[in-house]
């Protein structure tokens, strides 16, 4: 994803000591489904299977989440994560929140 900022989800990386903790850095972004798919999740889900129109969605979420996690990483000076992790929340029916998050450090 971004070859400037090392991400790992352990405490520590291997052959990096940490030099400096920055703080908590996360991204987040809210994503609405549409009417249509919608419709296509409720017959979907009475057959059984993906539905491959919120996986999408939620895949697109992630990665927006994640650069932007990214983005506050570097305004800190970071050049790597520690601890990170993706939440997802629904806020209300139709729209999920996604964060990504860890631990800014400088190794």
């Amino acid at each position: 994803m971004d070859q400037d900022i090392i991400v790992v989800s352990s405490n520590e990386i291997e052959g990096k000591p940490v030099q400096e903790y920055l703080g908590i850095v996360s991204g987040s972004i809210v994503k609405s489904r549409n009417v249509g798919s919608d419709i296509f999740a409720s017959l979907k889900s009475i057959v059984g299977g993906e539905i491959m129109g919120y996986s999408t969605l939620l895949m697109r979420a992630r990665t927006d989440a994640y650069g932007r996690m990214i983005e506050d990483a570097k305004s800190k000076g970071a050049n790597a994560i520690i601890a990170f992790r993706f939440q997802t929340s629904t806020i209300t029916q139709g729209a999920s929140e996604v964060v990504a998050y860890g631990t800014a450090v400088k190794v």
